[in-house]
C-alpha cells in the first residue's frame, strides 16, 4: 500500500479530475490525501478522501485583494497575469510549507500545472512526481501551439520545420518572461527549503522531480503533438461529476427538473443547456439573460444552469436552476453551449452532444478551437453571443446531421477509455 499525495488549485474543472484519481488510486487500495483549496476540503471529505488545505479560500483571496467575486472574475477574465500574479505567487510560500507538511511519508506526488508547490515539495523530498495536466493547451507544444491571445504570434499549423522553428522561439522569449517575472519569487522559497534556484519557467518547464507527464484528456480532442516529452501519455477525461461530492452524477431530486425533462422528452424536443461552469458564472454579464431570449426566438425549451443561489424557476420554454449534474443533463439536450472550460467540455463529449463555445478566457479559446476542428461545435465570441449571428449558428448546429454523428463518433471514443484508472495506474508504477 503506498501513500500517493495529490495536489491541485483551481476551480471545479480542476478539482473533479483529481478526486477521480484519487479514487481509482483509494479503490485500488492505495492511502490518498488531496491537497487542495480551503473552498474543495468538504467536497474531497464527502467523496471519501481525505483532505488537507493547501490555499486559502476564495473569499479570503478576495477579502485579501479588496475585490468581490465578481470583481476577481472579472480580472481573471480581463487580464491574463493576474492569477499568477494576484493569486499563486502570493501563496506560493504557504502553499509550499502546506503541502511539505503533509507529504511527510508519503511514496509519490502527483500535482497539476498551477500548482507550483508539488514540484518543490517533491524535489525536496526525492519523491517521484506525475505532472497531471488537465488542459490540450498547458503541453505548450511547438507542433500543436495553444490558440490562445497572447500566442497569437505562433504559426497555429506548422507543416515544416521553418514554422516548428518560428513556434520554439517564441515559446522560448515567454520562458525569458516568465523566469524574469517569477525566478526571484520561486528560488526564495526553494531556498527556505533548502533547494538552488530552479532552471525552468513555471507553467512552462517541468522540474527534476518529474518521473511522468499524464494528459488528463480524451484522444478525441487529439493526439499527442512530436514535441512531448517520452514521459508523457494520454489517459483520457478522470470523469467525477457531483453537486456535493457523495452523490457522483447523481441529481438530487428536483421535481422542477424531472417535469421539465420529462415534458421535453414527451414532446420529442430535447432542450438547449446553456452552462458557464463554476468559475465564469461569477462573471457571466447578460450571458443567461441572452440565452432565455435565444431560446425563446428559437422556440426552443432550454435548460440554464446559472450558478445563481435562487430557487429553480420556470419561465416560459426556460428552467432556471443553479446546478445539476452535466453527466446526468447534458445527455438529454440538443445541443451544449458553454464556455468551454475543460471539465464542461469533457462532459459535453461524453455527453454525445452538439456543442457551441463562447470562450471567455485562458485555455477556454483552444479547447474550442479542438472541438471545431473534429466537426463537434462551433464558436461564438463573448461580446458577441445574444446578437442575432447567435440564433443562426445555434440554428445551424441544430440541424446539422454531421455534427451531430461527429459528436456521437467522439462519445463513442471517450466510452473507451477510463482515464482515471489510467492515470491511478501510471501513479502507482512511479512508488515501485
Amino acid at each position: 500500500m503506498a501513500r500517493i499525495v495529490l495536489a491541485t488549485i483551481g476551480s471545479l474543472g480542476d478539482l473533479h479530475p483529481f478526486i477521480a484519481i484519487g479514487r481509482s488510486l483509494a479503490a485500488r487500495g492505495e492511502r490518498v490525501l488531496l491537497a487542495v483549496p480551503e473552498d474543495h476540503m468538504a467536497k474531497v471529505k464527502a467523496a471519501g478522501l481525505e483532505a488537507a488545505p493547501i490555499l486559502p479560500s476564495f473569499a479570503s483571496i478576495c477579502a485579501r485583494l479588496g475585490l468581490s467575486d465578481a470583481e476577481v472574475a472579472a480580472k481573471v477574465l480581463a487580464d491574463r497575469d493576474f492569477v499568477i500574479d494576484e493569486i499563486l505567487m502570493p501563496s506560493l510560500r504557504a502553499s509550499t510549507a502546506a503541502l511539505d507538511a503533509v507529504a511527510d511519508g508519503a511514496d509519490a506526488l502527483a500535482g497539476s500545472t498551477f500548482a507550483f508547490s508539488a514540484a518543490i515539495v517533491a524535489e525536496k523530498r526525492r519523491l517521484p512526481l506525475a505532472t497531471i495536466i488537465l488542459q490540450p493547451m498547458t503541453l505548450f507544444s511547438a507542433w500543436q501551439p495553444p490558440v490562445a491571445r497572447q500566442f497569437e504570434l505562433m504559426r497555429h499549423r506548422p507543416q515544416t520545420r521553418l514554422g516548428y522553428g518560428w513556434n520554439s522561439a517564441v515559446l522560448s522569449l515567454a520562458r525569458t518572461i516568465l523566469r524574469r517575472r517569477h525566478a526571484r519569487r520561486i528560488d526564495a522559497v526553494r531556498a527556505e527549503h533548502g533547494l538552488g534556484p530552479g532552471e525552468g519557467a513555471p507553467l512552462l518547464d517541468h522540474g527534476p522531480a518529474t518521473a511522468a507527464i499524464l494528459c488528463c484528456w480524451s484522444s478525441a480532442l487529439g493526439a499527442l503533438p512530436p514535441d512531448v516529452p517520452s514521459m508523457a501519455a494520454l489517459t483520457g477525461f478522470p470523469f467525477f461529476d457531483s453537486e456535493t461530492g457523495a452523490d457522483d452524477g447523481q441529481p438530487a431530486q428536483l421535481p422542477e427538473l424531472d417535469s421539465f425533462l420529462d415534458e421535453c422528452r414527451q414532446a420529442n424536443d430535447p432542450p438547449l443547456i446553456f452552462t458557464l461552469g463554476s468559475f465564469a458564472v461569477a462573471s457571466a454579464g447578460r450571458f443567461y439573460e441572452n440565452a432565455a431570449a435565444i431560446s425563446w426566438d428559437l422556440g426552443k425549451r432550454a435548460l440554464l444552469l446559472t450558478g445563481r443561489p435562487q430557487p429553480p424557476h420556470r419561465d416560459g420554454n426556460c428552467l432556471f436552476l443553479q446546478y445539476a449534474p452535466h453527466s446526468a443533463v447534458f445527455p438529454e439536450a440538443a445541443v451544449v453551449i458553454h464556455h468551454g472550460g475543460i471539465g464542461t467540455t469533457g462532459q459535453a463529449l461524453r455527453a454525445g452532444r452538439p456543442q457551441i463555445v463562447v470562450p471567455h478566457f485562458g485555455d477556454q479559446f483552444d479547447n474550442a478551437a479542438r472541438l471545431v476542428s473534429a466537426g463537434i461545435a462551433l464558436t461564438v465570441k463573448r461580446e458577441r453571443f445574444g446578437d442575432g449571428r447567435t440564433v443562426r449558428v445555434l440554428a445551424q448546429v441544430l440541424s446539422d446531421r454531421a455534427m451531430a454523428q461527429a459528436a456521437q463518433h467522439a462519445a463513442d471514443v471517450v466510452a473507451g477509455e477510463d482515464g482515471a484508472a489510467s492515470a491511478a495506474e501510471r501513479i502507482v508504477r512511479l512508488c515501485s
